[in-house]
């Protein structure tokens, strides 16, 4: 993984550790239920940020390296992988 990708994604993940953790203590102190929930929506939306993060390193760097040493089978099927686990949100 691109170091650039790491750092970002490392960073977002600690983000999302700490609203985990709010999350947590929102349901531990009885706090309003559609606040739990919004506060859930959100932390889903910045793991999805990290997904498409990932996704962003393994396609600018594994699938490209596949075409390149003429693997485009291979690069293809995991292309298609991508878009049917993104659909499927």
């Amino acid at each position: 993984m691109k170091q650039a990708y790491k750092d970002k994604a490392t960073r977002r993940l600690k983000i999302i550790e700490g609203q985990v953790r709010g999350l947590q203590k929102m349901i531990e102190d009885d706090t309003y239920c559609i606040d739990i929930i919004t506060q859930a929506s959100a932390i889903k939306e910045a793991l999805s940020g990290v997904e498409d993060l990932l996704l962003e390193n393994h396609l600018s760097t594994h699938v490209i390296q596949q075409v390149k040493s003429g693997e485009e089978e291979k690069a293809t099927d995991e292309i298609l992988k991508v878009y049917k686990l993104k659909r499927k949100k």
